[in-house]
């Protein structure tokens, strides 16, 4: 009796999946809700504990006021924009003036 054939993928068929796109994290992950949210990059950097546990205390304050915000991201890049747009004031910005 001979063995069971194995599983092999068919590299030629109509809609693989791009190995490429999958390595470099070029597809749309989904979100938290399940939406898919293409243009999204994970973004790795470092924070104080200190910091980091005061970002997370003022969003589940805030959630717990009823503000619309979705998740921690949405926050996060809120303050981001916030700030990005302060130091484009230029000599008027609040944040230049502390770097």
């Amino acid at each position: 009796m001979s063995p069971p054939k194995k599983n092999i993928p068919d590299f030629f068929e109509e809609n693989p999946l791009d190995p490429v796109r999958a390595a470099t994290g070029r597809l749309a992950q989904p979100a938290g809700n399940g939406v898919r949210t293409p243009g999204k990059q994970k973004a790795g950097f470092y924070l104080t504990k200190d910091l980091l546990e005061r970002f997370n205390r003022k969003f589940y304050e805030l959630k717990l006021e009823g503000a619309a915000i979705d998740n921690k991201s949405a926050l996060v890049e809120l303050a981001l924009k916030f700030t990005l747009d302060d130091i484009d004031r230029g000599s008027q910005s609040k944040i230049r003036k502390l770097i």
